[in-house]
């Protein structure tokens, strides 16, 4: 069996993130193929590192989990920091994530000589080995960062904060084309994401394992199916959905409702902001739930699901869950991307914000056509997208990158 280990700066249990169920459900998927050792960074607490080691243990996944916060995201030493990385070459969010414990976990996993390939769930972990040229390196692109950065830097409009994300962008996209050329294999998400990694950054050894879902675990979704009840659903603390998630509240839904009098909004995710909380709070047509455990009875209670990503890259696990679940999608193009799946017969796609109102309505008015769609999304999901066969997919990844010469340290 080949000895694999996966090396993650955000620990992937409890799943409560789209980049947490795609590497939570592929290793499970390999660990009965693979001898997987899982070392990776915890931000929560001890308590969080126990649950983690524990069910990653009853799956036959070797553990090594390192407790480490993440510096905080506001106040004056955050600031600081944001004005101090202006004299660096690197990228806040990577400088502000190196983790030395991590890196210590690493080389002395590496120090014992047994491993036949090493996976890196982000960009940044790849330079951790002390001994990179005697390893075969996999490089998981959830993302392309600088797409994201690209994006912020369009739809932002405070000129300062413009100024300094621009900056962000152009080291991201020099970080990332020095990272793709050293990794032995890119892992992309997405033939668009991969096309971005061999055209904009000259990555040569490029594959591609879609996200996916579990369409079983889906597939029973049931509920009360309120046809006027819209679902947002996505991690709270991430900046792309915020930015979704008020242009939702500012202009979209009161849209619907202009349309729809009765239409009522489920925003269900992790970790929401506290100006969010008291958002909702004084609306009466809009509920929040907040870090829920299992987010099936919401997708089935729901009419439709919309999706107004303005920002974003890679593909939207929370697209899959819905059509498996045969719940409606109304997406943005920037939403849907990186998904095969076909405007007017998987789901409706919207170029724009601004159109996204009307969709949503019409698929409230026409219920039956709306399902329709989803339940051809349904059966696409199940043929395309299931675990089970991207799994398949990122053994064979492992298989060729493990049999091939290893590629040169640049």
């Amino acid at each position: 069996m080949m000895n694999v280990a996966i090396v993650d700066g955000d620990v992937s249990y409890p799943p409560s993130s789209g980049k947490r169920l795609r590497t939570l459900n592929l290793m499970l998927r390999l660990a009965g193929r693979c001898r997987i050792t899982y070392i990776a960074r915890c931000h929560g607490g001890r308590e969080d590192v126990k649950r983690a080691e524990t069910f990653l243990g009853d799956h036959g996944i070797t553990t090594r989990i390192v407790d480490h916060p993440l510096p905080r995201k506001k106040g004056a030493a955050f600031y600081a920091r944001l004005a101090a990385n202006l004299l660096s070459p690197l990228p806040y969010s990577v400088a502000s994530h190196d983790c030395q414990q991590l890196r210590q976990a690493v080389q002395e996993h590496e120090a014992k000589g047994r491993t036949d390939l090493w996976q890196f769930e982000w960009t940044p972990f790849l330079n951790m080995l002390r001994r990179p040229e005697r390893a075969r390196r996999v490089l998981t692109a959830h993302n392309v960062d600088s797409l994201i950065w690209q994006r912020y830097h369009e739809t932002e409009r405070n000129a300062l904060k413009r100024w300094y994300i621009h900056g962000q962008w152009r080291k991201f996209e020099r970080y990332e084309r020095r990272m793709f050329a050293e990794a032995d294999c890119v892992v992309t998400v997405s033939e668009a994401d991969a096309a971005l990694a061999r055209g904009r950054f000259g990555a040569e050894r490029v594959e591609i394992v879609d996200n996916g879902v579990d369409s079983a675990y889906f597939g029973s979704v049931d509920g009360l199916k309120q046809l006027d009840r819209v679902l947002f659903l996505g991690a709270l603390d991430w900046r792309p959905n915020l930015d979704a998630i008020q242009i939702l509240l500012d202009d979209i839904f009161p849209a619907v409702r202009a349309q729809a009098p009765t239409a009522r909004l489920s925003i269900v995710g992790r970790s929401p902001p506290e100006w969010l909380r008291r958002r909702v709070a004084a609306l009466d047509n809009v509920d929040l739930y907040a870090d829920v455990a299992d987010v099936r009875p919401y997708l089935g209670d729901c009419g439709v699901m919309a999706v107004p990503l303005r920002i974003g890259g890679g593909s939207r696990l929370k697209i899959l869950e819905a059509l498996a679940s045969g719940l409606p999608v109304v997406s943005t193009r920037v939403g849907a991307e990186g998904l095969h799946l076909e405007n007017g017969r998987d789901l409706t796609v919207v170029e724009r914000t601004e159109d996204m109102a009307a969709a949503l309505v019409e698929c409230i008015r026409a219920p039956l056509e709306a399902r329709r769609m989803a339940e051809q999304g349904r059966r696409l999901v199940r043929e395309r997208y299931d675990w089970d066969v991207l799994a398949d997919k990122l053994e064979a990844v492992w298989e060729r990158v493990a049999n091939a010469p290893l590629s040169p340290v640049l």
